[in-house]
């Protein structure tokens, strides 16, 4: 019991954004007795602190001793092997998105408003493509048909999902080379996550929910959370999905041919700009259609420092994630969840939910979030 109040007390702590030192002030205790109880240390708080310690943080004394619930089928892999501080993160993650998608799902249940996943009825046939020589592609155009998307540019990436009734989380995790991860159908899913740390440029997330995407359509039997490296051949398989879903072969060739007389640096960042993809994988498109040889690399981030005089961060065999400078960005607009968001209003104005339940949904202050209802009353 100590240590499931201990997590729930982190956990609405951190949405609530009050230091320690603020709840024990608000709950009239002293920090030493409120940092023991969150720390696990006291074996049997009363239960009259704890009611004053759930009145601090404006929630019901049984959001402190709901057990947390767990996420089985999900995808969260590292490259490089995790401290145990990152473990420990990796795990207060997974929590929180079990809780947000807890949420998510009441809230669609309560207003009537669950939307089919897309592709249902067709993972058995975008799995198969994984036969085939080319299945990453193959699979990318089949879920871009699916989808009705014919070969225009992704406007919006999180609400293309969103329609294909596939959930989206934007989070700031400081995870040593987290990108993303996703959760299977199976656990209250389908849902991406992506981090949206201010080091990860748009492109980058738009790129990694695409990725996640690719591996729930490619590799729906790799979801189980206790299994934490990556399969190289599988996050191979993903960016080449998210590469061909984000920009299809024969709108780039198009885009790329239309832009003929254009110096090479310009003519790479124009098309990227269409397709709102990083440069890499403009540049990667080009080596994969044999237009031009891994030299391209080296030229093309020595050209762009000769004419911008800014270092993009050049690596030998850059992959899709790979950290770098982004020339050209898209900005933090361009990539934002909407649905929860208008869940959320949409209950708050029928009543079924209150304010502040709604800020503990969305992660805000109470402060913030009447800011933002008085924001909706404006624009009425």
């Amino acid at each position: 019991m100590p240590t499931r109040i201990a997590g729930n007390l982190r956990r609405l702590r951190a949405i609530r954004r009050m230091t320690q030192q603020k709840v024990a002030d608000a709950a009239g205790i002293s920090r030493i007795a409120y940092r023991d109880i969150e720390n696990g240390k006291t074996a049997d708080p009363r239960v009259t602190t704890l009611q004053k310690i759930a009145d601090a943080l404006q929630v019901g004394l049984q959001d402190l001793l709901a057990e947390a619930p767990r996420l089985t089928r999900v995808r969260f892999r590292a490259a490089n092997r995790l401290s145990a501080r990152q473990r420990a993160a990796r795990d207060q993650l997974l929590v929180h998105i079990a809780f947000w998608l807890q949420d998510f799902n009441d809230l669609e249940d309560i207003l009537g408003q669950r939307r089919p996943y897309a592709f249902a009825e067709s993972l058995d046939r975008l799995r198969a493509c994984r036969a085939g020589g080319d299945g990453a592609q193959q699979a990318a155009a089949m879920a871009r048909e699916l989808l009705q998307l014919g070969e225009e540019p992704i406007r919006d990436m999180p609400g293309l999902l969103e329609s294909a009734g596939v959930k989206v989380r934007t989070l700031a995790s400081d995870i040593k080379k987290f990108f993303g991860l996703s959760v299977a159908e199976h656990d209250g899913g389908p849902a991406v996550i992506v981090n949206v740390r201010e080091d990860i440029t748009v492109e980058r997330r738009i790129f990694t929910a695409a990725h996640e995407l690719g591996h729930l359509l490619l590799h729906p039997d790799a979801y189980d959370v206790d299994r934490v490296e990556e399969n190289q051949d599988e996050e191979r398989e993903a960016d080449r999905f998210a590469g061909y879903f984000l920009m299809p072969d024969p709108a780039f060739e198009k885009e790329w041919d239309k832009a003929y007389g254009q110096p090479i640096v310009l003519r790479v960042l124009h098309v990227k700009r269409i397709f709102r993809v990083s440069y890499k994988t403009v540049l990667r498109r080009l080596v994969d259609r044999g237009d031009v040889g891994d030299h391209i690399w080296r030229w093309f981030a020595a050209e762009y420092r000769r004419q911008y005089g800014q270092s993009l961060g050049y690596k030998v065999e850059p992959l899709p994630l790979a950290e770098s400078i982004e020339p050209s960005p898209l900005a933090d607009p361009d990539f934002i969840e909407d649905r929860l968001h208008s869940l959320v209003r949409r209950a708050i104005d029928q009543g079924a939910i209150s304010l502040s339940r709604g800020a503990e949904i969305l992660g805000l202050s109470i402060e913030a979030m009447r800011e933002r209802a008085a924001s909706w009353e404006a624009a009425e």
